[in-house]
């Protein structure tokens, strides 16, 4: 599957008019749509995505030359003069993104003496080295014996026998979490070392350096120090490693309980492969549950495997910059945008576009159950999921989003679908009347105490953004005075932050988070004078840049600093403008908003959008979405000029009832 890219136009478009702009987006948007009816940007990411390709294979006996060149082409071109790499455009460089960028360059035979490699390796040393790297950059580490297993957390597969009530279960970590955990469980117990070619001591500093340092609420920090020494313990009972043998284990009275949890995991890891041989359609439990069912045995012809290998081809993009990898893939979501953004600027109900799109959105959607299931048992299945292929975790962020879309177009099989995602949306809600993303009540902190955990979130609670997602599609549907949707407006206000912003847990950051608010509170009836829409309009005006645009550094989610400064960008000026015309504003704001828009345009009608505005784990881990500098602008745009408001409760508003 090929992302559907935007042809390279440097140079500007002039001035135009709001709605010649308009205009050209929409015919450029219209263009990019696939036969099929979907629309899909790159999600674009940082290195470690195509390093950690590089190990895999390397690890697995299947990495080849022709991969290897042309992934090192594309590490390289991403590193900066000072030999460093950064998790998102323009940032600050990254500690462990750098050491893995660097490993799989000597993997690809850069030779250490090599000028930037000599730059990558003085940060490194400078940074402290491997010892103050993250916890998954030491696993790789290890897994080619250039770091001992004995100095990293141990997390045994036999917590999957924990009940779900019990505290650090599986199912109290978000999907993302739980999906890599457990196969990581597996390689932690089996331990392989399959050492690389080369040595890193160049990466090592002449000096102590302390371990790296480990988020812990406080008072916790002696505890978890000791259950880890503990698993420790536990984990040398049950292993051995043999003089002769790579792996065994000792007969011991609880080598019978470490097998049947492998046996386990293996049948966890398998049952939750989707139809395309990712897992959760996203990297990381794709790459470890690959090394776990091979550590288990599973040879890399075994279907499971093979499958799993041969869908990364559809992640991989090839272009003259060289081959990279896709962290996970947008096109329900991208679909869903783009539908609403043509909506907003005007295409009628029964365009060609918007039905061929409706189709599509209909055949995605996830009919079975999922591990949202174990939370809300009794919850008939609908909804939608981010990817092509990830029936096991449809999501409350897309379903809101296609509720929204599919209610503005006209489609027979629309009505029954709608009101399936609707159900399944509503009964998503968590206790406190807010939306996690995947899961409901996801929300117990102690997993992010664990040495284990200090990369990426690992729980899943409401968000604002999510939160205003649905309510603004439950408004859409005529729902806003129901029981849900006065819960989720309760819930925002209180979440609003005492400048007025709201924070932006999956985009960058307060900007994102007031662009999807202000508009929902708006559409399910809280008026524009209340406080808290003038306090958000407030925030958003003190935070226009002299140019006229909206923009905020992601380094904002680590250093309050930054909240509401950095460079203009399309996406983030959209999410402003969204909710400075929801509020009803139409001044100053508004206007150099719009003119920003206006005269960035590229003559092709899109923008060009270097800066991530897209978030996968706040403080760690960003994405590039290359359709937002797109479908925001139009969207933005299309409301400016009113082509194409879209009353809530409007055509094809459902029930009132509240749940």
């Amino acid at each position: 599957m090929t992302t559907l890219e935007t042809p390279e136009t440097p140079e500007a478009a002039g001035t135009r008019t709001a709605a010649e702009a308009l205009d050209a987006a929409r015919d450029h948007l219209l263009l990019l749509q696939s036969p099929e009816g979907w629309w899909k940007g790159e999600l674009q990411t940082n290195v470690t995505m195509d390093a950690e390709d590089l190990l895999l294979r390397e690890f697995l006996g299947v990495r080849t030359d022709e991969d290897t060149f042309e992934a090192a082409r594309w590490i390289r071109s991403q590193q900066a003069p000072d030999g460093t790499w950064a998790n998102f455009h323009d940032g600050p460089p990254d500690l462990s993104t750098t050491v893995e960028a660097y490993v799989a360059l000597r993997l690809a035979g850069d030779p250490p003496d090599a000028g930037h490699m000599i730059r990558a390796a003085a940060y490194v040393r400078g940074e402290g080295g491997l010892p103050a790297t993250r916890v998954f950059t030491r696993f790789w580490l290890a897994m080619f014996g250039r770091w001992s297993w004995d100095e990293l957390p141990v997390v045994p597969p036999e917590m999957l026998f924990l009940p779900r009530w019990f505290p650090l279960n599986v199912y109290d970590f978000a999907c993302w979490a739980r999906q890599t955990i457990v196969p990581l469980t597996v390689v932690g117990a089996l331990r392989p070392v399959r050492p690389l070619p080369f040595g890193l001591d160049e990466l090592v500093p002449d000096y102590d350096v302390p371990g790296p340092r480990r988020r812990r609420l406080p008072g916790w920090g002696e505890a978890f120090g000791a259950l880890d020494k503990a698993l420790h313990i536990y984990q040398r009972h049950v292993y051995q490693r043999h003089v002769h043998q790579r792996h065994a284990h000792r007969r011991r009275p609880l080598k019978g309980v470490r097998e049947a949890a492998l046996r386990r995991a293996a049948e966890w890891i398998i049952a939750r492969q989707e139809r395309d041989g990712s897992w959760g359609g996203i990297q990381p439990p794709w790459v470890y549950s690959l090394i776990a069912l091979h550590l288990l045995g599973y040879g890399v012809d075994h279907p499971v495997v093979r499958r799993g290998l041969d869908g990364l081809e559809r992640f991989t993009i090839r272009d003259e910059r060289g081959r990279r990898l896709e962290a996970c893939q947008s096109p329900v979501w991208d679909t869903v945008l783009a539908m609403n953004a043509l909506a907003d600027a005007g295409l009628p109900a029964g365009h060609p576009a918007l039905e061929r799109a409706a189709e599509w959105v209909l055949g995605e959607e996830v009919r079975g159950p999922g591990d949202w299931s174990v939370r809300r048992p009794g919850l008939p299945p609908g909804g939608w999921a981010f990817e092509f292929d990830n029936d096991v975790y449809p999501d409350v962020d897309d379903t809101a989003e296609a509720v929204i879309a599919l209610n503005r177009v006209r489609h027979p099989a629309a009505e029954p679908a709608i009101e399936r995602g609707v159900r399944w949306m509503a009964g998503m809600v968590s206790r406190d009347g807010g939306f996690g993303a995947f899961d409901a009540d996801n929300t117990r902190t102690l997993c992010r105490r664990l040495p284990f955990c200090d990369f990426g979130e690992v729980i899943d609670p409401p968000s604002a953004d999510v939160t205003a997602h649905v309510l603004e599609a439950l408004a859409h549907r005529g729902m806003a005075d129901s029981l849900l949707a006065k819960r989720a407006v309760v819930w925002l206000l209180k979440a609003q932050e005492p400048d007025g912003s709201w924070f932006g847990r999956w985009g960058a950051n307060h900007v994102y988070g007031t662009g999807a608010v202000v508009p929902a509170l708006v559409a399910a009836g809280v008026r524009p004078e209340k406080p808290a829409i003038r306090d958000a309009v407030g925030w958003l005006e003190r935070h226009q840049r002299d140019d006229g645009g909206w923009g905020e550094d992601l380094r904002s989610y680590r250093d309050r600093s930054w909240v509401g400064h950095g460079a203009s960008t399309p996406s983030q000026t959209a999410w402003a403008l969204l909710a400075l015309l929801a509020a009803g504003e139409r001044g100053p704001a508004v206007e150099g908003g719009v003119r920003w828009l206006s005269e960035h345009q590229r003559p092709d009608g899109t923008w060009d959008e270097d800066h991530f505005t897209g978030t996968g784990f706040p403080g760690d881990f960003y994405i590039n979405y290359h359709l937002y500098r797109l479908v925001f602008p139009l969207s933005a745009l299309g409301r400016y000029l009113g082509a194409g408001a879209a009353a809530p409760g409007g055509p094809g508003g459902g029930s009132k009832e509240a749940f």
